[in-house]
């Protein structure tokens, strides 16, 4: 049985990989983070290109093509989502799907399991943070589906929304490894309060500048002495 990560246990740090800035920086980092989230939504237009570099980085990979409606980029179709994530789980110690995906995934999830891939399900809300028994059962919901690890990415724009976050990672009720953050005003304190509550895994950009309103850099986590 998956357990969850105690508090007291040091969370891993991943590296965000968005854009041809960052693989390039990714590849070439003395000291990388412990992973390396490869966000193929975002790279399909060097996606040849990713192929020649990926064996070059330094940290297991995670990969993902997001849904659009969970802040995927470029409108990918189920199956073109699909065929990306096939194409590139040969690198993977990861897959990271959304929760509304993995029906529609069944088959990639198997496959991921017999190739000994880790499965991540992911939940991704960027209007509120639900109350904590609503992202309790979407826990349970993504254990059903095999997950390693759920990952939840909600709106903390308010204290209230922020400790909802908190509340649900310290819920010892639900036995399976959780990785939370926050988006919004309260995201960038959210990161570093929450890893420091249990959060398996702590994402960061690889850049300083990002668009993801609340996510600390690397060197900005290394600093806060997240990871440590």
């Amino acid at each position: 049985m998956t357990t969850r990560r105690s508090a007291t246990e040091r969370p891993r740090i991943v590296g965000v990989i968005a854009s041809r800035a960052d693989l390039e920086l990714a590849v070439r980092m003395r000291k990388p983070p412990d992973l390396f989230e490869l966000r193929l939504d975002c790279l399909t237009a060097i996606a040849n290109q990713l192929e020649s570099k990926l064996p070059r980085l330094r940290a297991p990979l995670i990969i993902t093509a997001r849904h659009p409606q969970e802040g995927g980029a470029n409108k990918l179709s189920i199956r073109q989502r699909r065929d990306l994530l096939i194409r590139f789980l040969k690198y993977a110690s990861y897959i990271d799907f959304e929760l509304r995906s993995a029906s529609a995934l069944r088959s990639l999830l198997t496959l991921a399991e017999k190739k000994k891939v880790r499965r991540i399900i992911s939940f991704h809300n960027f209007k509120s943070t639900p109350h904590p028994r609503i992202l309790a059962a979407k826990t349970r919901a993504a254990r059903t589906y095999g997950a390693n690890i759920f990952k939840v990415a909600t709106r903390t724009d308010t204290p209230m929304e922020l400790g909802r976050l908190l509340d649900f990672i310290t819920n010892k009720r639900v036995d399976l490894p959780i990785a939370a953050m926050g988006i919004g005003k309260l995201g960038a304190i959210s990161r570093v309060l929450l890893a420091r509550a249990g959060s398996a895994l702590v994402y960061a950009s690889i850049i300083a500048a990002t668009d993801v309103e609340g996510q600390l850099s690397l060197e900005q986590l290394r600093a806060l002495g997240v990871g440590k």
